[in-house]
């Protein structure tokens, strides 16, 4: 892909994103053109582009939306091991299963095959993948349910808001696997945050400390490339680090209930903690403070290591009053507001309501806040690999992009290991953020 096929940075300001997100107005994004239904008797061919555990899970559960007409007709992953699990996970479900042999395919270049054969498909690939995978799939027509985070860099975030205005010009629904947008818990705490009942929010803390993550050893036969690939949340170029791969959820949930994105960010991380013989160039914490408009903070913090109490929530504090999910209290502790619905499980309601949009052509395409949400992560890591203060604006107009393009299995990828195996992590007094043209400090 030429690194020039799209808007450059100037192209997509900090406001104008916040515009077609519906950040600023609410409105949702005109839609004009006549693709965007399908009549609730006609069958929704499914494709799966990335079958690992989690495309796994989104396919079962887009399989099982209640009442609707669907069939796996495609999947394609870069392993076949992985296309065979995914396939093995569905066999209850073999009623709604029509892909043959010539329809799973394997290899980087799959997905484009996979598009051939759906109406719906499913993103489930490592992030770094996800906005080419994107932009291909609205070129072709496609609704699309894509999973967290939608892109690592300034690159992916200005091609995936670009497709998501081509999704709006073409009808096309989109979602994005930020589920907590799903928890009626959550819509209806930030339902009353709206309504004032704690006053306007005067800052925040989000976290996501946790214990440490999977790991793929190297078999002898596979490439370097193939080994990242294989690994690949243990690299930046392919993840985006965890505070994007993971912490965007709650850095999704601060957005959210501020209606507004960051301005800027300032931080520190590092790698202390990860299991010795398991090479991983990603940070193992990171810890971030977000300033938005109005000079209202967020304390974000998100690691990977055991030991110490594990944390993952969303706290805010209002001129009136404390913000947990779920529970509105005065300063004094008076409770203000407490929820007592019982809603779906969110990772279900994704897909429920995805479909809904499709059949009865509902305005839907969470893309815009998927990748403001994503951006916001990748401008924290921006922060923290560097060691200096980075805003927004002037991180979305790098020139930033991790991908190599034409990626193949004999490629090299963007980091190698050093002699001894391991992949030194990015250290803020010599890191440079890579751009297509030159080295920004």
């Amino acid at each position: 892909m030429n690194p020039r096929s799209i808007p450059s940075a100037a192209t997509f300001s900090r406001r104008d994103a916040l515009k077609a997100a519906g950040i600023i107005g609410g409105a949702v994004a005109a839609q004009t053109s006549a693709q965007g239904q399908t009549p609730s008797s006609e069958v929704i061919r499914i494709g799966l582009i990335g079958a690992g555990g989690r495309g796994t899970g989104a396919l079962q559960q887009t399989l099982s939306v209640p009442g609707s007409n669907v069939k796996l007709t495609a999947v394609a992953d870069a392993f076949d091991d992985r296309i065979k699990g995914a396939l093995k996970a569905v066999e209850p479900m073999k009623e709604k299963i029509d892909c043959p042999e010539d329809r799973q395919f394997k290899g980087l270049d799959g997905y484009q095959k996979v598009l051939e054969h759906c109406d719906l498909v499913i993103l489930a690939t490592p992030p770094g993948f996800r906005p080419f995978h994107f932009d291909a799939a609205i070129k072709a027509g496609k609704h699309v349910f894509m999973e967290k985070p939608v892109c690592v860099d300034a690159f992916g975030a200005r091609l995936c808001l670009e497709a998501a205005k081509m999704a709006d010009e073409k009808k096309l629904k989109v979602v994005v696997g930020l589920q907590r947008r799903y928890d009626d818990r959550y819509r209806q705490t930030v339902a009353k945050v709206r309504e004032g009942l704690a006053g306007d929010i005067i800052g925040g803390q989000v976290y996501w400390n946790g214990g440490g993550i999977w790991y793929r050893g190297r078999k002898p036969e596979m490439t370097e490339t193939e080994f990242q690939v294989h690994n690949w949340y243990h690299f930046d170029w392919l993840c985006g680090d965890h505070i994007c791969e993971q912490h965007v959820h709650n850095i999704d949930v601060a957005n959210w209930i501020l209606d507004r994105l960051p301005e800027s960010a300032y931080g520190v991380g590092g790698k202390q903690n990860r299991v010795p013989g398991q090479p991983s160039e990603i940070y193992d914490h990171h810890s971030v403070n977000f300033v938005y408009p109005g000079g209202v903070r967020i304390a974000s913090q998100c690691r990977q290591f055991p030991g110490g109490d594990g944390r993952v929530n969303e706290e805010f504090q209002g001129t009136k009053g404390f913000v947990k999910i779920g529970e509105i209290t005065d300063y004094s502790g008076k409770v203000l507001w407490k929820y007592e619905g019982k809603g779906g499980n969110p990772y279900q309601v994704e897909h429920d309501e995805l479909h809904d949009a499709i059949r009865n052509d509902k305005p839907l395409n969470n893309a815009y806040y998927g990748t403001t949400s994503s951006f916001s992560a990748v401008l924290g890591r921006n922060a923290t690999y560097t060691g200096k203060q980075w805003g927004y604006q002037q991180s979305l107009e790098l020139e930033n992009r991790t991908m190599p393009e034409n990626l193949a299995w004999d490629s090299t990828p963007p980091v190698m290991p050093d002699k001894d195996g391991n992949y030194p992590p990015p250290m803020p007094a010599t890191y440079k953020i890579p751009t297509i043209n030159k080295e920004s400090a």
